[in-house]
């Protein structure tokens, strides 16, 4: 899957692991390098939706982007990249067609 990042830092730290660790903590920052990497090697959104970390969809205010599980009470919140985000009939996103991502926060929104 393709992952682009909204804001350099994240990018700068998906890129450095040293960095990561440092910055994020050695829990977070190594859940975070997993679950990019969980994302790279998908082919699709659909790939990632059983996995370990929980990927799932978001409501109410923040619809339309997807959370996964870092150490809690922290998640990594990504959207899709295609625009429109790909719906059925009944409103329901396709994850299989979901091909790409933005990394938009690490955050705890709970």
């Amino acid at each position: 899957m393709d992952i682009k990042f909204k804001y350099k830092k994240l990018e700068k730290l998906a890129n450095d692991s040293r960095k990561c660790l440092k910055e994020l903590g050695k829990i977070r920052g190594k859940l975070y390098l997993k679950r990019l990497n969980d994302l790279l090697d998908a082919e699709n959104l659909e790939n990632v939706r059983y996995l370990p970390g929980n990927f799932h969809e978001l409501s109410g205010n923040r619809k339309g982007q997807w959370a996964c599980e870092l150490d809690q009470p922290y998640r990594l919140i990504f959207i899709p990249q295609e625009k429109p985000i790909p719906t059925n009939a009944d409103g329901q996103f396709i994850w299989i067609e979901i091909v790409g991502v933005e990394i938009i926060e690490i955050v705890n929104y709970h």
